[in-house]
């Protein structure tokens, strides 16, 4: 799609070529190409989101959604999901050869923006002759995909579901990932982004991000109901080890962490999520409501990383400009990573919204 001599130009003003951009599809695309939804994924997700991988055994990672007879059902859509650019499952990133120096592009990757993303996504349709899209969903880091391009180009869109996400990070936000950045930077095994050429990188860092960082992606009720202040072991040992179970679990999320993702790639994206403002852009949600895009909003009410306000925040934005915009606050024990599982109020809400194009 982008090459060394048609490279892809960045917003920031810098290019980036050739850019290899890795994709799964589920379901048919009908004649008309009238079925096409596209999944944006969250920080770590991959191209993999659904059904099980046969060479790895692994589950998409929104597999509860997506496949026959789901909210997003593979026997009526033709579902798309990339890795995104910048990310380090398939698609170039900060890890990927330089083919200029021979050497992982490390900290001279350019620097990413939202938009980024979506003229990547757009050109994968492009690849793959879509030309219109039922809708764009995503949660959490995809649903701000899904609103950055449904604000820059909604002619494209008939529909736009965001969930769990935000149109701008509160400082909080913001302070929990410029710790979990800082945890990789100060790593020894960095080496200042060069570690891809000497070691195995800044897994200390890498695995106390991940450990905070997923802490932010639960809520206290679900972590009272899972662990409570069981020990994980019959007595406790009493000093600096693992002796309650919530401990175990956070370090063994932070260890499987080490082997699907790099550390580059982290500091990049949530990077890219900091500096996302699409309303700063007064004109944006009319330019939504004129294309006559529609669009729903979703929370829970246990997120306390993008909570509620977040979403109601999009949707007072979209409502003053004129948009079509529907919002549901659904209840769930499980905090923010709720967007991943399997609850039957927020699959329904997805299912009815995606199929209000067929009663229209």
């Amino acid at each position: 799609m982008f090459t060394a001599q048609a490279p892809l130009q960045l917003a920031g003003g810098a290019t980036l070529g050739p850019v290899q951009v890795a994709y799964e599809t589920y379901g048919t695309l009908a004649e008309d190409g009238s079925n096409a939804i596209f999944i944006c994924h969250a920080l770590t997700g991959d191209a993999h989101a659904s059904g099980v991988d046969p060479q790895t055994g692994r589950a998409g990672w929104w597999d509860t959604l997506i496949g026959p007879g789901k909210a997003i059902d593979t026997d009526r859509f033709f579902v798309i999901c990339p890795n995104l650019v910048g990310g380090c499952q398939g698609s170039t990133g900060p890890s990927s050869v330089d083919p200029t120096t021979g050497v992982p592009y490390g900290m001279t990757f350019p620097l990413l923006q939202m938009s980024d993303f979506v003229t990547v996504h757009r050109a994968l349709l492009d690849h793959l002759g879509v030309r219109r899209l039922r809708a764009a969903v995503g949660g959490s880091l995809g649903g701000m995909q899904v609103l950055q391009w449904a604000t820059d180009f909604p002619e494209q869109l008939d529909q736009a579901v965001v969930i769990a996400a935000s149109s701008r990070l509160t400082a909080q936000n913001i302070a929990f990932s410029a710790v979990a950045r800082q945890a990789i930077l100060r790593d020894p095994q960095f080496a200042d982004g060069h570690y891809l050429e000497h070691s195995d990188g800044p897994r200390t860092g890498m695995a106390i991000a991940r450990m905070m960082a997923h802490i932010t992606y639960l809520s206290e009720q679900g972590l009272a109901e899972k662990f409570g202040r069981r020990f994980q072991a019959e007595e406790s040992i009493g000093g600096f080890g693992v002796d309650f179970a919530v401990e175990s679990y956070l370090d063994h999320q932070g260890s499987v962490f080490l082997d699907r993702f790099d550390a580059l790639s982290y500091l990049y994206l949530t990077r890219v999520m900091d500096y996302f403002d699409p309303f700063a852009d007064a004109a944006a949600a009319e330019r939504i409501a004129a294309a006559g895009t529609r669009c729903l909003v979703i929370s829970f009410d246990s997120d306390w990383r993008f909570d509620t306000s977040h979403s109601r925040r999009i949707v007072r934005a979209l409502l003053d400009g004129g948009v079509d915009v529907s919002f549901r606050e659904i209840n769930s024990p499980w905090g923010h990573d709720s967007f991943l599982l399997t609850i039957p109020d927020y699959h329904r809400t997805v299912a009815a919204f995606l199929s209000q194009a067929d009663a229209a």
